[in-house]
């Protein structure tokens, strides 16, 4: 997988890149990361890529036409049009199961805007999604691209040492994930749960399947909608809802 970055801060974007599981995703060449200076396509002799918004307001604008060559360069590199997304507090909200159908994507653009925005023109001419991180304003586009980055490039082959590393984490099927631990055994009197030091295989992948419902009860009861039951679940489910009756009237 390729993904190509738009930005005016080609520095920042390597830094992070090149850092940790995905730096060294990136080095043995299970992804690509390719960052591209928008003012290195820019006409202007001061290497300017905004100008003040038509129609009178505060802050600048970047240009379309720098952004564009740029697109058109990446084009001409990769061979064909790449998935052209523009990091937007407007767009939708990156979820696992978008981060999901990017990493099987051969190549992506990620369009970093700054100041005001871009003109909207070439958001209409190349762009074919706008993705947002939250429902929150930053200073740029940068952030948003380097968290889609890490998301989508450790679902791409090779990158983690296998599949079991993200498929039971929070998000990936629908559900939070279940609590972990490591040793020691005993700490400042909280003990690991028996079943986890059991060794029965079944036992323990009950036990995490209840916690991960629990869990997404609890924090996130929204999920819960959209989840499909298992027959397991559904037990699982039953059990709880018998454990929250009863805390409830001890608790009375």
């Amino acid at each position: 997988m390729r993904i190509d970055i738009a930005t005016l801060f080609v520095e920042m974007c390597e830094s992070v890149l090149n850092e940790s599981i995905i730096g060294r995703a990136r080095k043995n060449g299970f992804v690509e990361f390719c960052c591209h200076n928008i003012r290195d396509y820019t006409n202007d002799k001061h290497r300017r890529v905004d100008d003040t918004p038509y129609g009178g307001g505060k802050g600048m604008v970047m240009q379309a036409d720098p952004i564009y060559k740029c697109y058109e360069d990446v084009c001409e590199k990769i061979g064909k049009k790449p998935y052209v997304i523009y990091m937007s507090p407007q767009g939708n909200v990156l979820t696992q199961q978008k981060c999901i159908a990017l990493s099987k994507m051969d190549n992506v653009m990620l369009i970093c805007g700054h100041y005001e925005g871009v003109d909207e023109r070439v958001i209409e001419e190349i762009v074919d999604e706008e993705i947002s991180i939250g429902d929150y304003v930053l200073t740029g586009g940068e952030l948003p691209a380097l968290v889609l980055c890490d998301s989508v490039a450790r679902l791409c082959e090779g990158v983690l040492s296998g599949e079991e590393c993200y498929e039971e984490e929070s998000h990936f099927n629908g559900l939070l994930e279940y609590p972990q631990y490591t040793r020691p055994e005993v700490w400042k009197d909280r003990k690991v749960p028996e079943v986890l030091l059991s060794g029965h295989h079944k036992n323990i992948n009950e036990w995490r399947q209840k916690q991960r419902l629990s869990r997404t009860l609890i924090k996130r009861p929204d999920m819960l909608k959209q989840y499909h039951f298992t027959k397991l679940d559904s037990k699982l489910y039953a059990q709880i809802e018998e454990e929250q009756k009863s805390n409830e009237m001890i608790s009375k």
